[in-house]
């Protein structure tokens, strides 16, 4: 595994608005902060390109003010598109309600990226090199369009492909039809603890993490995301870890979960083991939440500089890095 970060999903606008606490039904509360930005998919993307991975968006992009932002904002990570842009709509928008606690809520009106056309995915699948991972969303699979052309696009990809799938919040609304094709095809699964609870039952992020492991083919892995305590990584052919995570300060943990996938990913194709990879993805999550703004993945130097002291800088970067 050695090629391109491939995002066959969304990339939207995010509209992040910070606010004391969620209002109860019918009232209302004023916003502290507001803020509009490329979100989705792209933070996951902007995680893999700053630490040297190459990254490819293969989803839809409208026309609009929001697909506009969408293609500066990939434009100015050097991160390349796939699909031509659509004439006949706008990309679509997040609200994302950021707590005083930290605690993200959203709620999102998806536009034209929700429409693919059987010509759109075949059109990502020619263009697909061996070594690549193709990184879905459970957001893509929810999409009543979108979601069947996506799993039987995850089917038919060859072995030389990586399949990352991140199951997103609305994991439990994915038709089984839809869900359990791209689960068999996956060799990796990242989820943080609700969604590794709605996908098993099970509360304790250990146990789900194995419980998730035996829903995927022989060989696959799986990464309980934990937030300040880490994550739980079941490796292949091994039982499930703990993995702490790095005390930090959270100023916005808005996109934490995207920089988390993006890292390991990136750290995995370069060629870390699974181990490793998990505490460089812990760490660059550590350093997301501490800093405000959604995209806020460390790049290479900023990650090295973050775990200034700790034996895991070396393993990382080596001493061209420090």
């Amino acid at each position: 595994m050695s090629g391109r970060l491939v995002l066959a999903g969304n990339v939207i606008a995010d509209l992040v608005i910070e606010i004391p606490a969620l209002p109860e039904r019918g009232g209302d509360v004023i916003g502290t902060r507001t803020e509009l930005t490329a979100g989705g998919g792209f933070n996951t993307l902007v995680a893999a390109r700053r630490l040297g991975t190459e990254a490819v968006f293969a989803g839809l992009h409208g026309t609009g003010p929001y697909g506009d932002l969408v293609r500066e904002a990939l434009a100015a990570e050097h991160i390349g598109t796939l699909l031509p842009t659509r004439t006949d709509g706008d990309t679509g928008f997040t609200v994302a309600l950021v707590d005083g606690g930290g605690e993200r809520t959203f709620v999102t009106s998806f536009g034209v990226d929700a429409e693919l056309t059987r010509a759109d995915v075949e059109a990502v699948a020619a263009r697909l090199l061996p070594g690549d991972v193709v990184q879905l969303s459970g957001y893509g699979l929810v999409m009543p369009v979108n979601g069947p052309l996506l799993s039987r696009f995850a089917v038919g990809l060859p072995a030389d492909i990586m399949v990352c799938f991140d199951p997103a919040p609305l994991v439990a609304d994915i038709p089984e039809a839809v869900l359990a094709p791209v689960l068999a095809r996956t060799d990796w699964l990242s989820g943080n603890a609700r969604e590794a609870r709605l996908m098993t039952g099970h509360e304790d992020p250990r146990t789900a993490a194995a419980a998730l492991r035996e829903r995927l083919a022989p060989g696959a892995g799986v990464l309980v995301r934990a937030d300040r305590d880490g994550c739980w990584l079941a490796a292949p052919g091994e039982a499930p870890r703990h993995v702490p995570g790095f005390p930090v300060d959270a100023v916005d943990s808005n996109g934490a979960g995207d920089a988390h996938v993006g890292s390991f990913l990136a750290l995995l194709g370069q060629g870390h083991d699974p181990l490793t990879a998990a505490r460089g993805a812990n760490a660059a999550a550590a350093y997301a939440v501490g800093h405000r703004g959604p995209a806020t993945a460390p790049d290479r130097e900023q990650l090295a500089a973050f775990l200034d002291g700790d034996p895991l800088a070396r393993r990382l970067f080596g001493a061209a890095d420090r």
